[in-house]
């Protein structure tokens, strides 16, 4: 069956160059405008996705229609076809999508068939970023010995890997040493609108073998994390059957005052998110204090997208977006398609425009000027606490019983010590005592202990325990004392570096402090 809105197909000049896209407006044209009008951002990528892929088979015209009624069926637990622009992988989980790959080829080749023909439909981007090991720190070759240390562990993965490259088309592998997969996503590989070579225009859409995919969102780019299997059939063509999500508006307004942080602002929301419970929901960012937003702000929130419960965190996409686009390198000629074709399909954001607010399933409000700095934990990201009341709190959690706010230790026990002797050095420690690994005056060699779990998003909280010894851990040595810092997942640090400065600066001035 031919796609029913192939009549809809409009040019669109940009410069010099002669592109082409679904009219989106002039398929919904008359009294199905107002429909769309008044679709969430979010769900009119769904719809164009739907429109261009309709073939009366993977995605049927009924999809199209369920979508453009959203607004009506959204609580009513409809399933639609959704046709993702590309797959994103990292190497733990790409390996074995690498191997199948070759495993079919290998099955084509027995049964007498081409195995060349066995490729993936959709592009697909690996990144090997979960190899590392930290082996050498705090010395200038560190990043040369933990590469070479890196490379000679994992030979014959990255051989594999190498010859995936070449033998598939469709796939990029992305070297060690380039960055995390979510920054190098947002950084390099986000097209944010994809161009065929036929000079056929879409949005582009991703989604991921990494529950942080969620990050791109910030980008404007729709995306979020699946399993293995179903990326798979992602990249062989294949449609994700997925229930149309109801969508909450979540509205920004004012200025981040001088002393919060972007930190500060995702665990506020992460909190406010988790009491309203979004999960298997979308979650769209709309009013003016979003255009105080940087994208690295905007990726820090949807990257946390799984802390607190929802499918994607969305940012359209906007001014910001634009200029972000030419800092990381995209030519003008790309920026400039970007923007006339997603005004062309009224899928570009004016935040400070009320006129193209959307209607969502429901919405809450943040003022901006009202976040202040604060951590969450001890266990879990959306127990905020301000940082005037860390100390109370923490202390409330000593004695409370086992759970998510409580550690169960004896009142009496409360204020325990403990020495410790290191490299010649004495400590006392108590619960919550900072450890540092150096000797008085090194501040170069100051180490602030707290430990991120590996559970993305989760800070464990240590406390002294009867018997307790000190324990390596990485580059540094810590002991069951370490107050953590804050419950963010590392690669939402990453997007922040000045963070990690200001990180550094603060433990500097804690040991000058004493």
């Amino acid at each position: 069956m031919e796609n029913p809105f192939r009549d809809a197909v409009a040019d669109l000049k940009v410069g010099d160059e002669k592109l082409k896209f679904f009219d989106l407006l002039r398929i919904f044209s008359g009294p199905q405008l107002d429909l769309y009008r008044r679709l969430p951002f979010s769900i009119r990528v769904l719809l164009e996705s739907a429109v261009r892929n309709c073939d009366g088979f993977h995605v049927l015209k009924s999809d199209v229609d369920r979508i453009l009624n959203w607004e009506e069926v959204q609580q009513d637990n409809v399933e639609v076809a959704f046709k993702a622009a590309r797959v994103i992988l990292q190497d733990l989980t790409g390996v074995p999508v690498v191997v199948d790959l070759a495993a079919m080829r290998n099955a084509v080749k027995e049964l007498g068939g081409d195995p060349n023909k066995i490729n993936p439909i959709y592009p697909v981007d690996l990144v090997i970023d979960h190899s590392v090991v930290v082996d050498a720190s705090r010395t200038p070759d560190a990043l040369d010995v933990n590469q070479r240390l890196e490379y000679e562990r994992n030979q014959e993965r990255f051989k594999f890997l190498k010859w995936g490259a070449k033998a598939f088309r469709n796939m990029l592998i992305v070297p060690p040493g380039s960055g995390i997969v979510h920054q190098v996503n947002l950084e390099y590989l986000a097209r944010v609108v994809f161009q065929t070579d036929d000079g056929l225009l879409y949005p582009d859409t991703v989604v991921g073998t990494d529950s942080h995919t969620t990050m791109i969102n910030g980008l404007g780019v729709l995306g979020w994390g699946v399993g293995g299997i179903e990326a798979e059939a992602v990249m062989l063509g294949q449609a994700i059957s997925m229930v149309l999500p109801e969508v909450v508006g979540f509205k920004l307004t004012g200025h981040l005052n001088s002393i919060a942080t972007s930190t500060d602002l995702v665990l506020t929301i992460t909190a406010i998110l988790r009491k309203l419970g979004v999960v298997n929901k979308f979650v769209e960012f709309f009013g003016n204090g979003c255009q105080g937003l940087s994208i690295a702000d905007r990726a820090t929130i949807s990257n946390m997208a799984p802390e607190y419960g929802a499918t994607c965190g969305f940012f359209p996409v906007d001014v910001k977006t634009l200029e972000y686009l030419r800092q990381t390198g995209r030519s003008e000629k790309k920026v400039a398609v970007v923007e006339a074709y997603l005004r062309a399909t009224g899928m570009f954001r004016d935040y400070s425009d009320i006129s193209e607010e959307p209607h969502f399933t429901t919405v809450i409000e943040l003022d901006l000027s009202k976040v202040v700095p604060c951590i969450s934990g001890p266990k879990r990201p959306h127990d905020n606490v301000p940082i005037t009341e860390v100390r109370e709190d923490f202390e409330k959690a000593l004695v409370n019983k086992i759970g998510f706010k409580g550690f169960a230790i004896a009142p009496e026990k409360a204020g325990q010590r403990a020495p410790l002797s290191y490299e010649g050095v004495d400590y006392e420690l108590t619960h919550g005592t900072p450890v540092r690994e150096a000797s008085e005056g090194d501040l170069d060699d100051l180490v602030l202990i707290f430990s991120i779990s590996r559970r993305r998003g989760h800070c464990r909280n240590y406390v002294l325990h009867e018997h307790f010894e000190p324990k390596c851990h990485a580059r540094s040595w810590y002991v069951p004392a370490a107050v953590s810092l804050f419950a963010l997942s590392v690669c939402a640090l990453m997007i922040l570096f000045q963070r990690v400065l200001a990180q550094d600066l603060l433990r500097k001035k804690q040991l000058s402090a004493g």
